[in-house]
């Protein structure tokens, strides 16, 4: 699932007229280098949740045959944030694990790595897998501490969540569909149950969140092209 029905407010105004998924940078939509990345690692099945300018997203990425995918959508009248707009896709994303990326990152991270973790995730009876990243300038106290493949709600080393993740259904098993609800108490449960592992990420990631960011990340990718 890649999570794209926020405003984008931090955006503004280029969200004004466009949703954030679609802002282009080295030459193409941040959502398209997730599914690119996505087919390149043999997903075939993916969701997208919409609500801001969500029709806009369905004309530019139509069913996925493009990148050999096939895409669900799942729309919001109101962004239910992050859980809340999960819960609601629950019946697009069956009774396996699932991976959910944020659609406002830029990362390397390897999707393909998602098979192994669900495959932890069953064998350890864990109901969600975050993948921490260093923290960014911007964020520099982190969101939570990780030791031995577990995610700790607090640590003296923290680390930033990266918007990547993969979850069983029965996470979100208690909200209710159709309601707002954020992510960060369902996993700090998990944790308390001692049922959330987690990963670093070394690699390259870029929180989109605004308008120089995106301008830097853009200069950076085309230099490299």
């Amino acid at each position: 699932m890649i999570l794209a029905a926020g405003r984008g407010e931090r955006m503004r105004p280029l969200t004004d007229s466009c949703p954030k998924p679609l802002l282009r940078v080295g030459g193409k939509a941040l959502i398209e280098w997730h599914l690119e990345r996505l087919a390149r690692t043999g997903f075939r099945q993916i969701v997208i949740n919409h609500a801001h300018l969500g029709s806009m997203l369905e004309q530019a990425l139509g069913d996925g045959s493009r990148w050999g995918l096939n895409i669900a959508w799942s729309r919001e009248a109101d962004a239910l944030e992050t859980a809340g707009g999960i819960a609601q896709a629950l019946p697009l994303l069956g009774s396996d694990p699932f991976l959910v990326v944020n659609g406002d990152i830029w990362c390397d991270f390897d999707f393909g790595r998602a098979r192994t973790i669900a495959a932890q995730m069953l064998a350890g009876d864990l109901d969600a897998w975050c993948v921490l990243v260093d923290n960014p300038p911007q964020h520099p106290r982190g969101d939570f501490g990780l030791d031995s493949g577990r995610l700790l709600a607090e640590a003296s080393r923290r680390f930033t969540f990266s918007g990547i993740g993969v979850y069983r259904p029965s996470l979100f098993g208690r909200l209710v569909r159709g309601q707002p609800a954020p992510l960060a108490p369902l996993l700090r449960e998990a944790i308390t149950r001692g049922a959330a592992g987690a990963e670093r990420h070394a690699g390259r990631w870029v929180d989109v969140g605004t308008p120089q960011r995106l301008t830097e990340l853009d200069a950076q990718l085309l230099r490299e092209e």
